[in-house]
């Protein structure tokens, strides 16, 4: 009934990218490209376009493509398509002249044969054109769906902020999904709900989907499936009480999960058991926060602090799993979301990144100074220095530099150094990036390396500094440049080989 909940692995990263796709349709209405559709359904997704003349181009293809071809090779009609569907691609556009006057009768018919869309390229318009239409279009959507995730978001804070928030929040997230948003108890009994009646099948399936999750310790923390015609998700709070957020609706959109996302951060916050007049102040710095209040305004509400601003990225590819890190450092509060929006706790800063398509997600939390923050399994941490609540701005830049180190050198926790650009690093870090980067170097490579780059890449001067011959300086160089793979006419490559060296 329902497809296998969410584990708690990340999930194999697909192929396609974090665009939305656009609607072979969208490209037909095109009147400037003036494509023709010769075989083949018209509402295919699109995610991208690949053009290529090989006489068999699935080794090359990733699957969700237009295939632009002219058909240079084009000597099996029918074993050239069925190699395309086997690859995945989602439609075949086929150009006329100056290979071909008209699209081949036996391509019609093949791709006719095993429903793949053909589409006709007239001469007039170049590949690119349609590929440069492609990328627009997928820009448009998009940017419609940051839109509409940055709306919901907006709409469900507010909706926090009301006298009765719980059936406000499940207000709000039924009428953004157009669909049903239910709370549901650790017995699995339905305790609020709002939005449209769903059949009995359905409510059945959502039921049951809810009790896949349930309140045992370490399950997965969301799970999606479908019931009586209908598109279910199941979200676990945080609370700690076994409450579970179960949503049904006719269709499920790119930013659909994003918008679960925050409702159930907020749902979680507002169902929280009772921890106190001090707990309560802060969380009412989040609703504050989650309206556009800058942390300087909530300054006073969180208190001078110092506090610890803690970036970190990891989980298994969904935002809730942040609850388990933010239990395990000492703190319900957490933020945690996708790129380009996110959602919100009281000790957020602003919204975190992620995706949605089983990547590692990114959070962030906010603790009291005095709160040590230790290696987590899982996760890669980036922590800021001390900073009082009106500097929690400077903490945040500081910890996400941090966590971009972490992330570069592979290691589970790194902390804001003070100082210069080389405080920045660890020595310990650089030392051990260096060696694995500098590696594939021997000498007397590693030492022409350091000569020419102190030299800023003469070879004349060089020369002179390492008594050989100029040609001897290039053909190291060229070795240097082949043995670790990188550019060394590229300015940042220069710079962070130098560096390497330095630390060596």
């Amino acid at each position: 009934m329902y497809e296998g909940s969410m584990a708690m692995t990340s999930a194999e990263p697909t192929p396609t990218p974090p665009a939305p796709p656009v609607p072979l349709t969208a490209l037909l209405a095109r009147r400037d490209l003036g494509l023709r559709l010769l075989a083949g359904p018209e509402d295919v997704p699109i995610h991208w376009v690949h053009t290529s003349e090989m006489a068999d181009p699935y080794p090359y293809l990733l699957g969700g493509e237009l295939l632009m071809t002219a058909g240079v090779l084009l000597a099996d009609p029918a074993h050239y398509v069925a190699r395309v569907v086997e690859a995945g691609a989602a439609a075949l556009a086929f150009g006329v002249t100056p290979v071909y006057d008209t699209v081949p009768a036996e391509l019609v018919e093949a791709c006719a044969r095993h429903g793949l869309p053909l589409v006709e390229v007239p001469p007039r318009t170049p590949f690119t054109a349609v590929a440069r239409a492609l990328w627009r279009l997928m820009a448009e959507a998009r940017l419609h769906e940051l839109r509409r995730v940055t709306e919901a978001q907006q709409s469900l804070a507010a909706a926090a902020a009301r006298p009765a928030p719980v059936p406000a929040v499940l207000g709000a997230l039924a009428s953004r999904l157009g669909g049903r948003a239910a709370l549901f108890a650790a017995d699995g009994t339905e305790s609020a709900a709002a939005g449209r009646e769903v059949p009995a099948e359905a409510a059945r399936a959502l039921r049951d989907l809810v009790g896949v999750l349930g309140p045992r310790p370490g399950g997965p923390a969301s799970a999606s499936g479908d019931g009586g015609g209908l598109r279910l998700a199941a979200y676990a709070l945080g609370g700690g009480d076994g409450l579970t957020l179960g949503v049904a609706t006719e269709r499920r959109g790119p930013g659909d999960h994003t918008v679960a996302g925050v409702a159930v951060v907020l749902l979680s916050l507002l169902t929280a058991p009772h921890r106190g007049a001090e707990a309560a102040v802060r969380d009412g710095a989040l609703v504050r926060l989650l309206l556009g209040a800058a942390p300087p305004e909530i300054a006073e509400t969180l208190g001078a602090g110092p506090w610890t601003v803690v970036h970190a990225a990891g989980g298994d590819g969904t935002p809730f799993a942040a609850a388990s890190l933010a239990a395990a450092l000492g703190t319900p509060l957490v933020d945690a979301g996708e790129a380009g929006g996110g959602t919100g706790r009281a000790d957020a800063v602003e919204a975190g990144g992620g995706r949605r398509d089983g990547t590692p997600v990114t959070v962030r939390l906010l603790l009291p100074a005095s709160t040590p923050v230790t290696e987590q399994p899982g996760w890669t941490l980036g922590v800021a220095a001390p900073a009082a609540a009106d500097e929690l701005a400077a903490a945040d830049a500081q910890a996400a530099r941090a966590l971009r180190r972490a992330e570069a050198v592979r290691a589970p926790l790194v902390r804001h150094r003070p100082g210069g650009l080389a405080a920045l690093v660890d020595p310990d870090e650089a030392a051990a990036h260096a060696r694995a980067l500098l590696g594939p170097l021997t000498e007397p490579l590693g030492e022409t390396l350091r000569t020419w780059l102190s030299l800023h890449g003469s070879w004349d001067r060089t020369a002179v500094a390492l008594e050989v011959h100029r040609n001897t300086v290039r053909q190291r160089i060229a070795r240097c440049a082949a043995l670790l793979g990188r550019d060394l006419d590229d300015p940042d490559v220069r710079m962070e080989l130098w560096f390497a060296l330095g630390s060596r």
